[in-house]
């Protein structure tokens, strides 16, 4: 059964997300990819060879519909690029998703360094 990676970045955090991805491309490509619409669109146009289902974008619901599929065990690893130098409207969004995470232990990862070594533990 293909596992499920679900990738969000907030606001100015999306190029990264985007880099991140054509980076460790070869690694995401084992996963099924959810992403919220405005990245998985950034992730696509990096990376065009991986298939990534769009959501919403985060704060139209697409934050909520990731945080559902945590609780019904749809997602196995959670990579969220969390923007912390901006206002944060969805913080409660944010808030939620780390606690499903953690309620449902799955890895997850606020920001690159520690999702780096998520994709590190994968590739070996």
């Amino acid at each position: 059964m293909t596992r499920c990676i679900a990738l969000i970045a907030h606001d100015q955090k999306k190029d990264d997300m985007a880099d991140f991805a054509s980076r460790y491309q070869s690694v995401l490509a084992s996963w099924r990819i959810v992403a919220t619409g405005t990245t998985g669109g950034r992730i696509q146009a990096a990376c065009p060879n991986l298939e990534v289902t769009r959501l919403k974008s985060g704060p139209l619901g697409g934050d909520q519909q990731i945080g559902a599929m945590i609780a019904t065990g749809e997602i196995d690893m959670l990579i969220f690029f969390v923007d912390p130098l901006t206002s944060m409207p969805h913080d409660v969004d944010v808030k939620a998703l780390m606690r499903l995470a953690t309620v449902y232990d799955i890895p997850m990862s606020l920001n690159r360094a520690t999702a780096e070594i998520l994709m590190k533990t994968q590739a070996n």
